[in-house]
């Protein structure tokens, strides 16, 4: 971002935070973080709305069981806006809800640039305390998108244990600690960071190695948040689109309850 060509942020005046969930791969769980943590503010009473901004991957409309759904148009003062689904509590917004769900997007940068502003700007969200924004993989222009034209308030960086994550992870931490991005990050979740048997919850076996959030959060000096361990339970609850289910697993759960507790924290430090 070049300094001497500033652009003009859009005004959110009716969002009070908004929260950036990134990885640096693909594969790691994080529309899975994004959809728990929605889920885990909306339970506590907070207004929330989860805005899905991977243009060629979007998984929230499954998470939701929303596939194949489109919403719906209306006159918002003689200008068109779309209404978001409302499920669990949520505003849920995507551009899986836009397309067929059978087909790829074969756009540039610009043009997925463009049409996530779009959608962004003509969703009718309401007030909301907080909306979280499912981010791409990787680093790149629908990122950057987000980081110029909206005031962001923090960023949640989700990773798994396993070395081969960490080396992606490591470069989008980079990207928010660029000058020229200046936004903070509230923490690292390690999602899958063991198996654990939902009949034996207190059983572990770390099928991707260990350590690797800590590891990342002692090299950064980033808070480690929580770590979410894998159930049967959970990878049901998603498959099925049954996000209501996710925290039933009382080992999930409690990864859940302390990334909230870290998100509630930052916002009183």
């Amino acid at each position: 971002m070049n300094s001497n060509h500033l652009i003009e942020k859009t005004p959110t005046p009716n969002i009070k935070n908004i929260i950036l969930v990134a990885s640096g791969k693909g594969g790691v769980g994080k529309s899975t973080v994004a959809a728990g943590l929605a889920l885990s503010l909306s339970l506590e009473g907070y207004s929330v709305g989860l805005f899905d901004a991977d243009i060629y991957g979007p998984s929230i409309p499954t998470l939701f069981n929303l596939v194949n759904d489109y919403p719906v148009m209306a006159d918002n003062g003689g200008k068109p806006r779309i209404e978001p689904f409302e499920k669990f509590g949520i505003k849920v917004m995507s551009i899986g809800f836009l397309v067929n769900n059978n087909q790829p997007l074969l756009w540039r940068g610009p043009m997925a640039s463009t049409s996530l502003k779009q959608l962004m700007n003509d969703t009718d969200w309401g007030e909301l305390d907080y909306l979280i924004i499912d981010t791409p993989p990787g680093t790149g222009d629908i990122h950057l998108t987000l980081l110029q034209q909206y005031e962001v308030d923090g960023a949640i960086v989700v990773t798994t244990p396993q070395n081969l994550a960490l080396t992606d992870v490591q470069k989008v931490v980079g990207m928010f600690f660029n000058e020229n991005v200046g936004v903070p990050i509230l923490g690292i979740v390690e999602n899958m960071a063991w198996f654990t048997p939902s009949k034996h919850p207190d059983e572990k076996y770390c099928l991707f190695g260990k350590g690797g959030g800590e590891f990342l959060a002692n090299e950064f000096d980033i808070p480690l948040l929580a770590q979410i361990p894998l159930t049967e339970r959970l990878c049901n609850s998603c498959d099925e689109g049954k996000l209501n289910e996710l925290l039933a697993d009382s080992a999930v759960k409690k990864g859940f309850d302390l990334l909230l507790e870290g998100i509630l924290k930052s916002k009183h430090d």
